[in-house]
């Protein structure tokens, strides 16, 4: 299935679940008022793809060649080929990563501080290296698109919660009301899993060739993993949404959000890249004796 292919049938069905939740609220208006509430998001979301989540993470461009994260970048885009992206900064304690924009001409990749501060230049190669990856599968498109929707419709069924069992259209009344809170941004997390996962998956493995060394990439992973479920992301808990756009979930803090994992197993990941690193003649390092 093309990116394209895929970013159409996932617009069509979270605009479907924003149509749904306006005709629970409000009866036959509401779809029609979703419709264009969703077709305007759709366009916003296309148009300022990247910017809007960059600026909620509060990222800093990196515009010095000579800082270790940009030089990385820069070679493994000059690498393969790929136009140089945008690179900022995020500071926040938690090691993560995630790239966005509407392709691979007006790219950004995003790297936490907690993740420089971690990891050593082959493992951040490694990372950025998958952030590329999703940059080159036109990716973060997709990414951008369902963080933005799948927002627009946790914020329809909270409004919903507080406005909508008043309204005279709404055909079913305060069941219509908690079906849309407790339902909607349900499905639209599924439609998001249903995508991440796969797409994870293929962005390990290109970002592997694209750096030369699965085992960087596999050894990032297990450390960014492991900080995850310690240190916070408070950004990331109070939006969600937006957690599916990083190379590991961000979210810890609370109960329900393992339920729906946007991404597949990291120790799922890291045999996968161990196994493509034994193909390309590469084992992992035997580790050190004590003593």
């Amino acid at each position: 299935m093309s990116n394209y292919f895929r970013t159409a049938l996932l617009l069509a069905a979270l605009t479907a679940i924003f149509m749904v939740g306006g005709f629970l609220l409000a009866g036959p208006q509401g779809i029609i008022i979703a419709l264009v509430v969703a077709a305007a998001i759709n366009l916003f979301a296309w148009w300022n793809s990247g910017s809007a989540v960059l600026r909620y993470y509060q990222a800093r461009e990196l515009n010095d060649p000579t800082h270790p994260l940009y030089r990385i970048v820069a070679q493994l885009a000059d690498r393969d080929g790929l136009p140089m992206p945008r690179v900022y900064i995020i500071d926040n304690p938690q090691p993560n990563a995630f790239a966005t924009g509407r392709g691979p001409s007006n790219a950004a990749v995003a790297a936490t501080s907690g993740l420089l501060k971690l990891m050593n230049e082959r493992e951040v190669a490694g990372v950025m290296a998958h952030e590329l990856a999703h940059v080159k599968n036109r990716d973060t498109l997709t990414m951008t698109i369902t963080a933005t929707i799948a927002g627009a419709i946790s914020m329809l069924a909270n409004f919903g919660l507080f406005f909508g069992g008043g309204n005279r259209n709404n055909p079913l009344g305060f069941i219509g009301v908690l079906l849309m809170a407790i339902l909607a941004p349900l499905a639209a997390m599924l439609v998001q899993m249903a995508i991440s996962r796969a797409r994870e998956y293929e962005a390990d493995r290109i970002g592997a060739e694209i750096c030369g060394q699965p085992l960087w990439l596999a050894s990032a992973l297990g450390k960014i993993a492991s900080a995850a479920q310690v240190i916070d992301n408070d950004q990331a808990e109070a939006n969600p949404a937006t957690a599916h756009m990083f190379i590991i979930n961000p979210l810890h803090a609370h109960a329900v959000d393992g339920l729906f994992s946007t991404h597949p197993n990291t120790q799922n990941r890291i045999s996968r890249l161990h196994k493509l690193a034994a193909e390309m003649g590469q084992t992992p390092p035997r580790p050190r004796p004590w003593g």
